[in-house]
């Protein structure tokens, strides 16, 4: 009975190979005590190819609106929650990830960004829409760690210029940027002269000046894709009045002709444009599907399904009391 007796591999003998593609089935909260059972099972959950994207897109802060900035007011327990899912994100990931992806009502603040850029040096994709509570020298000091940085999604913000001087000093490959929320001369301006290798720029869903949109069109030689979809267009005519532009003119289209990818709605029937002119230029995505913030016709900005790593069973698991 004893030489027939079938000799298997223990759990802790097993490839490394075989381990990861088990355990990038797992969650964040269920690879937690796995990362703690042994040297090889640690080693297993780090791999790269788990952790490439660390998507936090159902991850929200409980908040409210105030008056006064950073005109956010986030409940104690949700920053603490936060920090503890960080710690567990970073420690078991060991500087592999190389996208981070954040919800429009995720509020951070300066020490969480810090912890996570000490421990995310070869990040090459941010998603960060909501900044309220980070600092200017909060972002600046991140994007000076992120030197592997290529794309960028951010919400408006009152002086732009200095976020891109950053990025055009600190991030030599940095080739993608999204804008979510109003892009004026100055943001253009600030892209034109510190970012002016940018290849892709998407201002989708945004309230855009047409200034602007042809300032970029004349002076960004390099950009190859630009994505207008589903933005209130406007200029500013007598007595500092707006006017809301519904149709390109022909001009602006052959400018905008040079381009490899030239994306622009500006339908009646579009469901996003009909939005768009519902919130005057500032879409309000918490009255929309969950999903809706994430897509992009630019299909290296579209975000596509909530991940693995931190799915609808983290949300609720991860919850503090």
């Amino acid at each position: 009975m004893g030489e027939n007796k079938m000799m298997g591999k223990r759990w802790e003998d097993m490839d490394t190979d075989v381990l990861m593609k088990i355990f990038k089935e797992l969650n964040l909260v269920e690879l937690s005590p796995v990362s703690q059972v042994c040297r090889l099972w640690r080693l297993a959950c780090s791999d790269p190819l788990i952790w490439g994207t660390l998507d936090f897109g159902l991850l929200k802060s409980n908040f409210i609106q105030t008056r006064a900035s950073p005109y956010i007011w986030v409940d104690d327990r949700s920053d603490r929650r936060l920090a503890r899912i960080l710690r567990v994100a970073m420690a078991i990931s060991c500087g592999n990830v190389n996208c981070m992806i954040f919800h429009y009502n995720l509020y951070m603040k300066d020490e969480h960004l810090h912890y996570i850029s000490e421990r995310s040096p070869h990040l090459k994709r941010l998603v960060m829409p909501a900044w309220n509570r980070i600092t200017k020298l909060g972002i600046c000091q991140a994007i000076q760690r992120w030197e592997e940085l290529e794309s960028l999604t951010m919400p408006t913000i009152g002086h732009p210029p200095y976020i891109m001087e950053e990025i055009g000093r600190s991030c030599k490959n940095f080739a993608e940027l999204k804008v979510m929320g109003s892009f004026d001369d100055l943001f253009a301006s600030a892209i034109v002269t510190h970012l002016p290798k940018v290849k892709v720029l998407s201002l989708r869903c945004s309230k855009v000046t047409m200034s602007a949109l042809l300032w970029l069109l004349d002076q960004m030689v390099n950009l190859e894709v630009l994505n207008i979809s589903h933005c209130l267009m406007f200029e500013i005519v007598t007595n500092g009045r707006r006017q809301v532009i519904h149709e390109l003119d022909d001009q602006t289209l052959e400018k905008a002709s040079r381009l490899r990818e030239f994306y622009y709605c500006q339908s009646r029937s579009c469901v996003a444009c009909q939005r768009m002119m519902v919130d005057e230029g500032i879409m309000r995505w918490y009255r929309y599907e969950d999903w809706f913030w994430r897509r992009d016709e630019v299909s290296s900005l579209d975000l596509q399904d909530y991940g693995k790593l931190f799915d609808a069973e983290c949300e609720v698991l991860t919850r503090v009391d």
